[in-house]
């Protein structure tokens, strides 16, 4: 079993920046991919970033040249510095973290952490 550990969520006004982070501690084998998702109230789940273990990277429209998102895969970590947050950044943002190691993609979720920007 996996377990995604999130910090770095909070609060923050309009045009601040916040950053969030994501451990797989004692993980014993690679992650081929890592991303942030995030819901906000009575919306569905949406990929905010995303990035694999070759460094390719994703961004929902919604965020790019706001948002950056960074891995260790050494460490089995990931990262997303939020920058010019907006009330539209306010959601719970999840960690995701998967793997095709043993054929199927299997993937894993880690509790969520709330962000919520105000105006």
């Amino acid at each position: 079993q996996v377990h995604l550990v999130e910090s770095g969520g909070g609060l923050a006004q309009a045009g601040e920046s916040l950053r969030l982070s994501c451990a797989a501690p004692g993980l014993t084998f690679s992650l081929d991919d890592m991303a942030w998702y995030r819901q906000a109230l009575g919306e569905q789940r949406e990929l905010v970033a995303s990035i694999t273990r070759g460094g390719s990277t994703k961004y929902s429209d919604s965020v790019k040249g706001r948002f950056t998102i960074a891995g260790d895969y050494g460490k089995n970590e990931v990262y997303l510095q939020m920058n010019r947050l907006t009330p539209e950044d306010t959601a719970v943002y999840y960690c995701n973290a998967g793997t095709s190691r043993w054929g199927a993609r299997r993937e894993w979720w880690g509790q969520g952490t709330q962000v919520t920007v105000s105006s």
